[in-house]
């Protein structure tokens, strides 16, 4: 079983676009996020480039390296991409060429596909919109939300992490998700015996919990950030002589929660 995790860059991945479901403007920053987890040393896109809605995909594919695969529709209203990548994808897994799989797409068919190249124990993220079905994004290893991608977020802005993202009516025209039952339940999972959990220990099980958890979908370009914006949950310690990867945090005790501490009662008390 190859290595699926992030810790250890993959080698040589395939990306496979669905020419109907992605964004053109966007390429750079796909590749980007393929290029964190390995190489896409395959790049093909598909759809039917004799339709006017591919245009916008032609002026960026010599730019950047992506084969364009041709496929006709041959019913009205009938996709018929999915299933050419799919035929692709299969073989490409047969053939042991690629280390992981990126499916760019919003599309649920994809759903069996990540699931059967899983199976292999080979990697697979997948991109595409936030209303991508549950199935799909559950069937990866990572999601990307090509939300995440478009959104300005700036680290300079959060140092001041020890605030609450923004909520209300004021908050922005997009309200953002709460984090915090993710946040600790991948707590308890990680943490030891003296109660700290691992940084990076707890992104990994982030991911295994929601393979579409991604601190930017609540406004902070890091997980140290998301997590130190709830401060009154977590507290967060950082071994500087161990290198910048030994970042630990630990869940606060619940003081409203403790039981008080037992008196006499108030009868007895005033007995004589």
């Amino acid at each position: 079983m190859k290595n699926t995790s992030r810790d250890k860059k993959l080698g040589r991945m395939a990306m496979l676009i669905d020419g109907d479901n992605a964004q053109p403007s966007l390429i750079v920053k796909l590749l980007a996020e393929a290029g964190k987890y390995g190489s896409p040393t395959i790049r093909r896109i598909y759809g039917d480039w004799t339709t006017p809605q591919m245009n916008g995909w032609k002026e960026c594919l010599n730019n950047h390296a992506i084969q364009p695969i041709q496929q006709f529709r041959y019913t009205v209203g009938k996709n018929a991409t999915d299933s050419a990548l799919i035929i692709d994808a299969m073989d490409l897994l047969h053939s042991e060429l690629v280390d992981g799989f990126c499916i760019v797409s919003s599309d649920s068919d994809y759903t069996r596909l990540a699931t059967r190249i899983r199976e292999e124990g080979i990697f697979v993220m997948g991109i595409g919109q936030r209303k991508t079905p549950k199935p799909f994004v559950n069937a990866c290893n990572v999601f990307i939300f090509t939300e995440n991608l478009t959104d300005d977020i700036d680290d300079n802005k959060i140092s001041e992490a020890g605030k609450e993202p923004a909520t209300g009516p004021n908050a922005g025209s997009q309200s953002r998700p709460n984090p915090v039952p993710l946040l600790k339940e991948a707590f308890t999972m990680s943490a030891d015996e003296d109660g700290w959990a691992h940084l990076g220990t707890m992104g990994t099980n982030l991911r295994q919990l929601d393979p579409s958890f991604d601190p930017r979908t609540f406004g902070y370009g890091q997980l140290s950030q998301l997590i130190k914006a709830h401060k009154d949950l977590f507290t967060i310690r950082q071994e500087d002589d161990k290198g910048p990867s030994a970042v630990y945090v630990k869940r606060k005790s619940n003081r409203r929660n403790a039981r008080p501490k037992q008196g006499k009662p108030e009868k007895e008390a005033n007995k004589v």
